[in-house]
């Protein structure tokens, strides 16, 4: 895995400043520490930070063509890149290394923007064609891969892998972006294309932009969409096979590695799922590793141990203290904007492990947003129904009522805790939706934004982000749709963000079989009923594994990374909380009502009411405004 960075003058082709180059690109050394490298013709300034994966001595970046038309940078791993290369020897193109990247270079010349249809992995790359006078640059179709881009004031372009890149060069605006603090405090990250800076951007999984020298009317354009049509027909036990034989082979494509591999095994469905078939692929055990919790509420390590015994596997596991704080303070330099998934501590840990056997590991991320396996998707299916059995005239006010009126019960057990599913059903679909992913409610929200920023909002919710992915979103089916809204906002913002940042700054990559496009468009076209069945998600994942793995794997009760942040906040980091959130920096900074800032503390701490959720949101926002 690598970092990439660039600069491009627009409108004309002035020096580069090479220091400023380099600088932004040592800011990523952490994602490739093998090699660096940079490339300055007039006008245009492309680095690279390497982590070497395939054909170690060759593959240096920025790599040209060998006519010289053509330069890229690229961060990724195309996996098809053996086949592409045997096609595009066939139309006359010689090849000097036995790496992907060459092949991208090639690509681009013998099918232009049409090149990222060919590939298949994860990839940001930028390429420079001297010839057209165009810059082209591209996302891979699920967002594995990160990247960022500003126009500046003085007609520069700049990209990088991370913000933290870009944050190098002095003519950055940084200007906070109030309708991205809005969707941060919504959903606990920022979902594409915005950042927390008005004026930078992330380019959107399965977008490219092509920028021409002299035209600053670019605009990014989509190349690639799941589409959701349940067309596939055949009977369960011949979809259960077929399932398995697509999961295999595209692990086995992701396997192809010169550095030590691995796999991250906590116990659940989808890594469990992907350690069994790489041990079908290899007579060498697999390297697993897992970390485990003290507290027996939040610890697998048993069931990942099971699955390591049954398939044997060299597997290490560590156990994490659950009084580790001490990165707390890292989360907002490796993050660069407000990220408030509290999971990316045991992350950042299992990363830090996982190095110690590996350079490329395989993960299960992306099983649960394409299989249907969160709990909430059950939940959302039985409030539509609700939804659909009352006209919007008598449901919305009751149910608006039944939740204004029933007491808030944090405490209590899931199925008494009415007043969230009552002020949902309240709600339509899509709305339902974002109130019960959202990490803080739009109440909440009212009474923690300070006057001028409401106002500076104009009336923006953050639930337009999933307005805007309604309009191309299937709406003949509940499963679909909020699986859909998922895969363009969780999975990039917040999943594949957390993996990306917590991975490379261990210098590991991170591979993702689950969200092989191909295999995702397959699944994409099952019946939803064989995705979620009742109250089962991924249920025909589940029975497609039956033969490989136990059944206390495969049906237990879905657990993932915790924390114990409301009993954090009332021990062990009570003053550090009600210091960042009372801070001086955060009463300045006119964002936020500091008398409900004190509330929550005091009605936290004193055990009234339970905002841990809402308090690390602050928190990880305090950690941003101390950079």
């Amino acid at each position: 895995m690598c970092g990439i960075v660039g600069i491009f003058d627009i409108s004309a082709k002035r020096e580069i400043n090479r220091e400023l180059l380099s600088q932004m690109n040592e800011a990523q050394f952490h994602r490739g520490p093998d090699e660096g490298g940079l490339y300055i013709e007039a006008g245009l300034g492309l680095g690279h930070r390497r982590l070497s994966i395939i054909d170690l001595s060759h593959g240096q970046q920025p790599m040209h063509s060998q006519d010289g038309n053509v330069v890229l940078t690229y961060n990724g791993e195309v996996y098809n890149f053996p086949e592409l290369r045997k096609e595009l020897e066939g139309l006359g193109y010689r090849f000097k290394t036995h790496c992907d990247t060459e092949v991208i270079v090639y690509a681009w010349q013998a099918w232009g923007e049409d090149c990222v249809l060919r590939l298949r992995g994860m990839f940001a790359f930028a390429i420079w064609d001297r010839e057209k006078q165009t810059l082209f640059l591209a996302r891979d179709r699920l967002g594995i891969k990160p990247l960022y881009y500003a126009q500046l004031n003085n007609g520069q372009f700049i990209f990088a892998s991370e913000l933290k890149a870009l944050k190098e060069h002095p003519e950055l605006p940084r200007e906070m972006d109030p309708t991205a603090i809005e969707d941060y405090f919504g959903f606990g990250y920022i979902p594409d294309p915005k950042t927390i800076y008005k004026h930078v951007y992330k380019l959107e999984p399965g977008f490219c932009l092509n920028i021409k020298r002299g035209d600053l009317a670019y605009q990014p354009r989509q190349y690639w969409d799941i589409q959701f049509d349940s067309s596939l027909q055949a009977s369960e036990q011949e979809l259960a096979e077929e399932l398995v034989e697509r999961v295999r082979e595209a692990v086995a494509i992701r396997t192809v590695a010169d550095v030590p591999l691995g796999a991250f095994l906590s116990g659940g469905v989808d890594s469990s799922a992907i350690v069994a078939m790489m041990a079908g692929l290899t007579e060498e055990p697999v390297n697993t590793c897992s970390i485990s919790f003290g507290d027996a509420k939040f610890n697998e390590s048993q069931f990942a141990a099971q699955v390591a015994e049954q398939y044997q596997t060299s597997h290490r596991v560590e156990q994490v203290d659950p009084a580790d704080f001490s990165l707390i303070g890292k989360l907002a330099g490796m993050y660069d904007e407000p990220y408030a998934d509290s999971s990316a501590l045991p992350t950042y840990r299992v990363c830090e492990m996982a190095k110690k056997q590996a350079t490329v590991v395989l993960s299960g991320d992306g099983g649960d947003e394409h299989l249907a396996g969160y709990r909430r998707y059950r939940w959302q299916v039985y409030e539509d129904r609700m939804r659909s059995m009352m006209p919007d005239a008598i449901r919305q006010p009751l149910f608006g009522f039944m939740g204004s009126v029933y007491p808030k019960a944090d405490w209590a057990p899931k199925v008494l805790r009415a007043k969230s599913t009552f002020e949902s059903i309240s709600r339509d679909s899509v709305e339902g939706y974002f109130h019960s992913v959202s990490i803080n409610s739009n109440a909440v929200r009212s009474n923690l934004f300070s006057q001028q920023l409401k106002s500076n909002l104009q009336g923006y919710q953050a639930v337009e982000v999933f307005r805007r992915h309604q309009k191309n979103a299937p709406i003949d089916d509940t499963r679909s749709l909020v699986q859909y809204l998922d895969i363009k906002t969780y999975l990039p913002g917040d999943i594949l963000t957390k993996v990306d940042r917590a991975s490379m700054e261990h210098s590991l990559e991170v591979r993702v079989p689950l969200l092989d496009h191909e295999l995702v468009e397959w699944i994409a076209k099952l019946p939803p009923d064989l995705k979620l069945n009742g109250s089962e998600g991924k249920y025909i994942f589940k029975k497609s594994l039956e033969p490989y793995l136990p059944n206390d794997i495969l049906y237990r009760p879905k657990m993932g990374f915790s924390i114990p942040l409301s009993d954090w906040f009332k021990g062990p980091l009570k003053e550090q909380v009600k210091e960042s959130l009372l801070s001086e920096k955060m009463v300045d900074s006119g964002l936020f009502d500091p008398d409900y800032l004190a509330t929550i503390v005091k009605q936290h701490q004193s055990g009234i009411r339970d905002h841990a959720t809402t308090m690390w949101s602050l928190m990880m926002f305090h950690s941003f405004l101390e950079l």
